[in-house]
């Protein structure tokens, strides 16, 4: 996960200059998950209240995108106020929620490579579709994501306890991950890993839509589908950029922190949270069954159950 410490000096400091500054983007902050929240809510009821769609692995891998998200975001924003408010948690506890954070950040980026080629297996290999894209084998390509994403971490709990003394972890912490970093190799793989995990997932998109695009040129019949397969895989794309606005946070800290002290905080609102409050709504509210059964939610109408729908 990025480090995004906010020091007790540098706290104070905003105090000094400006607490109504401070005070608008932590309301700021906490209104955006609301609605986010809210949001996550009524698309979630929708998931569970028509059966089909817990049968269509497109919105299998969806849902799990959205609790992925929210599950990254709520432990984000419980690191973030552990480091302004200096909120100190046992060490088992915060490595945890720094493992979890850490791992539901790679899995975002995952779940959009997998979300994309399904959607080419769909378009390119329509006869197969059905016999691949099963619901038990899109449960198990979840787990076999959480497996990747956790595996890193693990590694690095491994290389934590040959770095630290055996009490290391009686003590009480700080929720960040600069707490945890004992040691270069530690920083050695996570680049490496999100390296290779980012252009991978890039690559994957790129290849799936440019295929995709093909069958839509050649194929008279189907065009229509395919073209619209090629959207949501040019979407995966852009929510693929707004996962990777993470790691400007740091740079963009360095060089121009000295000009604005509220700057961690901005960067942790804009880069780290607000990508991943617009990414899921972006896509629940293009699909089809989605926002018709979400307008009926917000207009307090009954719910009724939608035809089976193809949309993509």
């Amino acid at each position: 996960m990025v480090n995004y410490t906010l020091s007790g000096t540098a706290l104070k400091a905003v105090f000094l200059h400006s607490d109504a500054l401070y005070l608008s983007i932590i309301s700021l902050l906490l209104v955006s998950f609301a609605i986010f929240f809210c949001f996550f809510s009524i698309m979630m009821t929708v998931y569970f209240t028509i059966s089909h769609l817990q049968e269509v692995p497109r919105y299998i891998f969806f849902a799990h995108l959205l609790i992925n998200d929210t599950i990254y975001i709520t432990l984000g924003l419980v690191s973030f106020f552990s480091s302004a408010y200096l909120i100190y948690f046992p060490m088992p506890i915060s490595y945890m929620i720094v493992t979890i954070s850490s791992s539901a950040f790679k899995v975002s980026p995952y779940n959009l490579a997998v979300m994309s080629l399904e959607r080419y297996l769909a378009i390119c290999f329509p006869l197969r579709h059905s016999g691949w894209c099963t619901r038990q084998k899109t449960i198990l390509t979840i787990v076999a994501v959480w497996i990747i994403g956790l595996l890193p971490n693990v590694v690095d709990f491994i290389i934590l306890c040959f770095s630290v003394q055996s009490d290391y972890f009686s003590v009480y912490c700080l929720s960040v991950r600069s707490v945890f970093i004992k040691n270069d190799a530690q920083e050695t793989l996570r680049f490496v890993v999100h390296s290779l995990g980012f252009s991978l997932v890039g690559l994957i998109i790129v290849f799936t839509y440019i295929k995709i695009m093909l069958v839509a040129i050649k194929l008279n019949s189907g065009k229509a589908t395919a073209s619209k397969a090629g959207k949501t895989v040019m979407l995966h794309a852009f929510q693929l950029l707004l996962c990777m606005m993470s790691f400007s946070y740091n740079l963009i800290e360095i060089y121009l922190r000295k000009y604005l002290y509220m700057l961690p905080m901005i960067n942790f609102y804009f880069f780290m949270c607000l990508p991943r409050f617009i990414s899921p709504l972006i896509y629940g509210l293009r699909d089809e069954v989605f926002f018709r059964y979400m307008k009926r939610i917000m207009l307090c109408k009954t719910p009724r159950t939608f035809p089976n729908s193809d949309s993509t």
